[in-house]
């Protein structure tokens, strides 16, 4: 049985969907694949939110922002965009999911580390739905 794939974009792939790549990969292990990738990649992740992930031990430091393609976007059974608007995709048969977050790019650390606890909480809801059996 193939495991799930959720797929988290956002514009640059530098702070919130790496954020919540990470917790995805912490909070369920290997029960779930967690990708992400950006509309219009930056040149290297947030390093606030890296600080900010690193205080709770799960370490992004080692990613690097990528460009989505239509092979993640079709190999995905969640979508979840956090602020890529029009530019994110929508494909029948994939679950999609858009979280309104606040955008850490630029911010101080007391702030991305807000972000990143929000983005706990949706990830963790995720899990849970994904969890769920089917009626």
């Amino acid at each position: 049985m193939k495991k799930p794939t959720v797929l988290f974009l956002c514009v640059h792939n530098a702070g919130r969907s790496q954020m919540a790549a990470g917790w995805l990969a912490h909070l369920a292990g290997d029960a779930i694949e967690a990708c992400s990738a950006g509309s219009d990649p930056g040149e290297e992740i947030n390093p606030a939110a890296t600080a900010a992930m690193s205080e709770v031990g799960i370490d992004i430091s080692s990613q690097r922002p990528q460009r989505w393609t239509d092979d993640m976007a079709h190999s995905a059974d969640v979508i979840v965009s956090m602020g890529c608007g029009d530019e994110c995709p929508i494909y029948d048969g994939v679950r999609r999911e858009a979280w309104q977050l606040e955008d850490p790019a630029g911010q101080p650390i007391e702030f991305v580390r807000v972000v990143r606890d929000d983005i706990r909480f949706h990830v963790e809801t995720l899990i849970e739905s994904m969890e769920a059996p089917s009626s």
